[in-house]
């Protein structure tokens, strides 16, 4: 198998250096390029086309959001990970818009930064951790009459839902509450297998980009409120 290739972008060296040593040092991941601003992560996306891009918020000269921006629109093969000092960073809540798929603090774990990168390869989005759920939350909180997630159109998301089967709003709901696959099958009592399945019709219908997407969704919709558990 392939390994994961990401671009690290950083505009401090010594953290570029540090994520790009623990991620080479993984046997399955490869770091291709490194970036010191916006516009040169952007640049090295275009060069080497990575499965996931490492993205600094605050940067120089093109700051992290507008590079989410970015490759999200010009390079969807490319999966875009957040790195952020604070728990909660303004600049968070315009990157879901932007198609990031996860969000990183800087002084994550190595073994953490490791699954992190996995997860968002395979598809998947960084919902697990406790920040991540909060800055939804508040995301949702914030922008409650905010049109559903990039590729959305323009339909209001409740009446995009009528979409979905009844089963398939169930899985929505329960990806709203930040639950895996395994989580998803053993409440709903069907196979891992039927859950992708699931997951994979709603993120069609919907035209949204992955998980992630699809919380902010279940939020803006009205399928789940804000804080809920």
């Amino acid at each position: 198998m392939a390994a994961i290739r990401v671009v690290v972008a950083d505009d401090q060296e010594l953290v570029r250096a540090g994520f790009g040593m623990i991620l080479d040092a993984q046997p399955d991941i490869e770091v291709v390029a490194e970036a010191c601003n916006g516009a040169e992560a952007v640049e090295a996306v275009a060069a080497h086309r990575p499965d996931v891009l490492l993205l600094d918020v605050r940067m120089p000269v093109m700051d992290g959001l507008e590079a989410a921006r970015r490759v999200c629109a010009e390079y969807a093969e490319t999966k875009v990970i957040m790195l952020t000092t604070f728990d909660i960073d303004d600049y968070v809540y315009d990157a879901l818009y932007a198609g990031a798929s996860g969000f990183l603090l800087k002084d994550v774990r190595r073994d953490d930064l490791a699954h992190g990168v996995r997860l968002v390869a395979s598809g998947e989005a960084l919902l697990a951790p406790s920040v991540t759920r909060r800055l939804i939350s508040e995301f949702a909180a914030r922008r409650p009459a905010a049109a559903a997630g990039p590729g959305a159109g323009v339909r209001a998301p409740s009446k995009l839902l009528e979409q979905l089967t009844a089963r398939e709003q169930e899985t929505l709901r329960l990806l709203a509450r930040g639950c895996s696959n395994a989580e998803i099958a053993a409440e709903l009592v069907v196979s891992e297998h039927t859950v992708k399945t699931h997951v994979s019709n709603v993120l069609s219908k919907l035209h949204l980009r992955d998980r992630v997407h699809a919380v902010v969704f279940a939020y803006e919709a009205g399928a789940v409120v804000a804080g809920e558990s």
